[in-house]
């Protein structure tokens, strides 16, 4: 082990001309200066020895290995204009699903003037959405590990488009209730297009390109208010309904530039694909390819429910599942909370004062009005604090403690409404409540596609939000039916969820900060990596993988 430790200090750095397979002469191993040949390349080499611990730069990529895997590739081409090209379409994605989703807030107000419709009925015109990505989620999971990630990602935008335009051509409202639905069954795969980001990207670069997702969907969503803005009091709901899917129809067209995943290809035994597609990332970053053989790791059972329940993942799963359902069961249930509270002055004026209820239809209605969106617009832009704290700290202390201080904070603050404080002191807990909930909600989208394999990463991320949508669905019963018993009670709920989810995120077994991607799911976690190191080193490191 030594002799290896000091042979690895000693490599020679050379650049190499992609042109052919490099040799050494067996005579040179007594040395430590070696001569790299390439074919047909005549001129010699000049050897040029690395200080101590020094790591091999990213574009001399594994100079002494004959084989190589996709982690390796990607760490070596590194970030460049590919991935610009990939991170701004899949923003674009879902700025244009925020769209989508964000429609619920207009549509809903809407339909239930036009139509007359009871209050019950315009509940569940948005619970049928929340219903529909519940029931896919897993499934569009299974399809990316199965069929690989862009087949995944198209389908589901095609199937999004096509029942969203549907939707503004609804008669009654059974159809536009069934259109809306099959609509978030479509939504349900807009987390595979983060699985496939994620394989393309570099270690450094992979947490804070995900969490800018976050900035896109506000985006997304503030750009849906400015639009109806403008065509609500003109055009109407169906006309909204139709430029709301003009963002997907461009996206769908600009998928088919998307590449399939190398490290989907590699599991699949595609191995001229996957080579394709690393040489066309290197020659569009203007970075060469490493040398030697891609390592091929083929596995035909991929997307299979039981591999998120090995013994090695078990625990992982189950308490990931929790944090993703008090992720949403809290994010949401404070957006709710948030007009509840706002109209009522404070938690005292609710608990205190007995409103003298009076007599109302079920039917009467109001059109949203300027301050409606208004209101709207600001509770939205309230997490992009959110989303730049988080940015800064989850590379600093780590995945697992990004989530749970996340939790923690937003827990603190939901009992600090237990205080009599003013209108301002309130919006300030709210606002801060929310912006660190929608940005350990990102940490979570960082950490699941880096703990799972290739092999499940799809579906395990699609799990994962398939128990975030049921925490979205349960959540209404707590911020509404439960506020009007008791407001303490209910914020003792959401206090109480996030500290057991801050738990549960301090318990997770694996930190994925700094760590390469794993391929195959029979391997043990982090076994890429053995042999290359990866923490500034340049020196292996047998124990790469290892949980916490």
């Amino acid at each position: 082990m030594e002799e290896d430790l000091f042979q690895l200090r000693q490599l020679p750095v050379v650049k190499f001309r992609r042109t052919g397979e490099s040799a050494r002469s067996e005579d040179d191993a007594a040395s430590g200066e070696h001569e790299v040949q390439i074919e047909g390349v005549r001129t010699g080499l000049q050897a040029v020895e690395l200080d101590d611990g020094a790591a091999v730069p990213k574009e001399f990529a594994n100079p002494t290995d004959d084989t190589f895997m996709v982690e390796d590739a990607v760490e070596a081409i590194g970030f460049g204009k590919f991935q610009w090209k990939l991170s701004g379409l899949g923003k674009y994605f879902w700025m244009a699903d925020a769209m989508e989703m964000m429609i619920l807030s207009i549509l809903a107000p809407q339909l239930h003037c036009e139509w007359r419709l009871p209050s019950w009925q315009v509940a569940l015109l948005t619970s049928v959405v929340f219903i529909g990505m519940m029931s896919s989620s897993t499934l569009w999971g299974n399809i990316s590990d199965q069929y690989g990630r862009k087949t995944g990602l198209k389908i589901s935008v095609l199937w999004t488009l096509y029942y969203g335009i549907l939707s503004a051509f609804a008669p009654v409202y059974s159809w536009i209730l069934v259109l809306r639905g099959l609509v978030g069954f479509g939504i349900g795969g807009v987390p595979q297009s983060v699985t496939l980001y994620a394989e393309f990207l570099p270690m450094k670069a992979r947490a804070k390109c995900i969490l800018l997702i976050e900035v896109f969907w506000a985006i997304g969503t503030v750009f849906e208010v400015a639009l109806a803005v403008f065509v609500m009091p003109s055009l109407g709901w169906r006309w909204l309904l139709l430029l709301s899917a003009v963002p997907l129809l461009i996206f769908a067209v600009l998928c088919f530039w998307l590449p399939e995943s190398a490290r989907y290809d590699v599991l699949s035994g595609n191995q001229e694909k996957a080579i394709a597609t690393l040489k066309r990332i290197a020659t569009e970053n203007g970075a060469p390819m490493p040398l030697g053989k891609l390592i091929i790791s083929r596995q035909e059972d991929r997307g299979k429910m039981r591999d998120l329940f090995t013994p090695h993942f078990r625990w992982t799963t189950l308490l990931l599942w929790f944090i993703w359902f008090s992720n949403a069961f809290s994010y949401y249930g404070l957006v709710l909370l948030t007009t509840e509270l706002f109209q009522a002055g404070d938690v005292c004026s609710i608990s205190s004062s007995k409103k003298a209820v009076e007599a109302k239809c079920s039917l009467a209605c109001e059109y949203l009005s300027e301050e409606d969106y208004m209101d709207l617009l600001w509770t939205t832009l309230s997490e992009f604090p959110g989303v730049l704290v988080t940015l800064w700290i989850i590379d600093r202390l780590g995945r697992k403690k990004t989530m749970a201080l996340c939790f923690v904070v937003f827990s603190l603050c939901s009992l600090l409404l237990f205080i009599c404080v003013g209108r301002t002191m309130l919006t300030l807990l709210l606002f801060v409540a929310r912006a660190f909930i929608s940005g350990g909600f990102q940490a979570a989208y960082v950490y699941t596609p880096e703990v799972y394999p290739t092999a499940t990463r799809a579906l395990g991320l699609g799990t994962c939000s398939g128990m975030a949508r049921v925490g979205a669905l349960i959540t209404p019963f707590i911020a509404q039916v439960m506020l009007e018993s008791s407001v303490y009670l209910s914020l003792a709920v959401y206090s109480g969820c996030c500290l057991l989810a801050a738990l549960a995120s301090c318990f997770l077994p694996i930190e994925t900060k700094g760590r390469g991607l794993q391929e195959s799911s029979h391997r043990e976690w982090g076994q890429e990596m053995v042999g290359r190191g990866t923490h500034g080193t340049g020196v292996a490191r047998s124990n790469s993988g290892s949980q916490e």
